[in-house]
């Protein structure tokens, strides 16, 4: 009985050993099977898959292009498109810009179409128009912004640009009702200097005039309109008015030259030579090339009858015009005063 009661505890002790091996054993290994799943989920956070997207690069290539850093951008562009197989269209819009720019305008032509192709909206068909206008095409371009018009009847821009294209097709009627149009639905300084330019194509300066004063208060602080308005009151011979825009004009900008000639020649009509010297002196800076400045510089000289000072300017502006008769006629003029007949039969 006693062997046969150690022999029941010693098996006893034996199971509960085995048992608690086989506890241990457990432990150990679901702490290996959950450290290499726990290393995995830290490698996914780490390491996210790249996922190549059409358009993941228009950031960047926008980024550059409006910094104007055009070789990075096309290297961009480049990739960009040899990924998406040329299906990315912001790509291809800005690459047509930049040849735009670069004046390859056939060749922006042709991408701005591919835009189109890819997506048929109102402003790729804007840019397709803007080529065709910039390469002479009118009618075309005509073509393509009623198509966009069609899509978007209440853009501003779609009026004026067919207001210009019937302007140059001499259409003037069509060119009066599309920038009239224009104005209705946004007031752009730029539709009312062509609405401005389109009266005096017509000879109908107080119209032109109307259209500039209205131009004026609605931008006080344009100096082109001032200096316009200007020019349009000393072509009617009201002087004082003139005076007034062309002074307004170069308060807001003291290197505006039309409004700088303006009023010079205003001030050497008046015989006051300095003071219109000074005022060209800015305009030189400027426009060293304009006949028409050069000429009145000379007259200038020639007004404080310093012949051989006229005399160059003038020869420098029949260099710069030499078909202009004015500017002739004022040459001869001086040579006549220095008593040198035989240049001055030349020049007449």
């Amino acid at each position: 009985m006693e062997n046969s009661e150690s022999d029941t505890k010693q098996s006893d002790n034996a199971v509960d050993k085995q048992s608690d091996s086989a506890a241990e054993e457990t432990k150990l290994m679901v702490v290996e099977s959950t450290r290499p799943m726990h290393n995995s989920k830290k490698n996914v956070v780490r390491k996210p898959p790249d996922l190549p997207t059409l358009e993941r690069r228009n950031w960047l290539i926008h980024l550059h292009f409006t910094r104007k850093e055009y070789d990075t951008c096309k290297m961009i562009i480049k990739e960009q498109l040899d990924e998406t197989q040329g299906m990315c269209e912001y790509a291809l819009y800005v690459q047509a810009l930049i040849l735009r720019h670069e004046g390859r305008i056939q060749e922006s032509l042709e991408l701005f179409q591919t835009c189109s192709i890819l997506n048929t909206s109102a402003e790729n068909l804007k840019q397709v128009a803007r080529s065709l206008f910039l390469l002479g095409r009118h009618k075309n371009a005509i073509d393509v912004y009623e198509e966009a018009a069609r899509m978007n009847c209440k853009d501003w821009e779609l009026c004026h640009n067919l207001g210009i294209c019937y302007m140059h097709l001499q259409n003037h009627k069509q060119a009066f009702e599309y920038l009239r149009q224009a104005l209705q639905i946004r007031p752009q300084d730029e539709t009312f200097i062509a609405l401005g330019q389109l009266h005096v194509m017509e000879g109908d300066i107080k119209a032109a005039i109307s259209t500039y004063r209205k131009a004026v208060e609605h931008s006080p602080e344009n100096p082109e309109l001032a200096s316009k308005l200007g020019l349009l009151y000393l072509q009617c011979g009201m002087y004082q008015k003139a005076f007034e825009k062309l002074g307004t004009a170069m308060a807001f900008d003291s290197a505006c030259v039309p409004a700088i000639l303006a009023a010079g020649s205003i001030i050497q009509n008046h015989s006051d030579f300095e003071v219109a010297l000074s005022k060209y002196r800015i305009a030189v800076a400027k426009i060293p090339e304009s006949p028409a400045l050069w000429n009145n510089i000379g007259m200038c000289f020639f007004g404080k009858k310093k012949y051989v000072a006229a005399i160059s300017c003038l020869k420098r502006a029949t260099y710069l015009a030499p078909f202009s008769w004015q500017i002739l006629q004022n040459l001869g003029l001086v040579h006549l005063n220095m008593q040198q007949y035989a240049f001055c039969i030349s020049f007449f």
